[in-house]
């Protein structure tokens, strides 16, 4: 009989979350506007076995409008890498990276954004982790983001930025933030997942 992983809770609430402290990634950022420097960048990131894995869109508010994705987000252990798509385009950088098996792909809701990369250009995605499975499969009863970091890693983070244009010239510091925070709580939710299932 295979063994449950053994977390303290399941879920959580929304008032429980708000009483948690706001938490950010503090760590080294870097902001790609050029695809002359894709090669390099994913010349790093091809070494890593697993990326915590975002992608920012500049919201609609008129309906049947659909806007592309503007941010790639990968987030590495030292690391995240904001890919401003709007300026670089889909590369073959990009897209090799996103079709290489052997490196994990950890997010949330992957399936509406591989479906608007996808709407770029085709490519068939490969190791692609969808964390709200992985915490079904650990028994726990949340699946978004915003809960599973509140549950598993104690902090809340600032969603203010969710809905500013991400296509604007140049991004803020809020905006910058936020979508490096998005990535790498995925990368630390997988690993508390991966460790519990160990």
């Amino acid at each position: 009989m295979s063994q449950q992983p053994h977390f303290q809770k399941t879920t959580i609430t929304s008032e429980e979350i708000n009483a948690l402290p706001l938490g950010a990634y503090k760590g080294k950022i870097v902001v790609i506007s050029e695809a002359s420097n894709l090669s390099e960048v994913f010349s790093e990131i091809n070494r890593h076995s697993i990326v915590g894995f975002d992608t920012e869109t500049k919201p609609v508010f008129v309906s049947g409008h659909q806007n592309k994705v503007a941010l790639l987000q990968i987030a590495l252990e030292e690391k995240v890498f904001l890919i401003r798509l709007n300026h670089t385009g889909l590369q073959s950088e990009v897209i090799d990276f996103l079709e290489n098996p052997n490196i994990l792909k950890a997010g949330v809701a992957l399936r509406d954004d591989i479906k608007a990369l996808q709407r770029l250009k085709k490519f068939t995605p490969q190791g692609v982790i969808e964390l709200a499975d992985l915490a079904k499969n650990a028994g726990l009863q949340v699946e978004g983001v915003k809960k599973l970091t509140g549950l598993l890693l104690g902090f809340r983070v600032s969603k203010t930025a969710q809905t500013s244009n991400w296509e604007a010239s140049t991004l803020n510091d809020k905006q910058i933030s936020y979508a490096a925070t998005d990535a790498w709580t995925c990368l630390e939710i997988y690993k508390r997942l991966a460790k519990a299932s160990a």
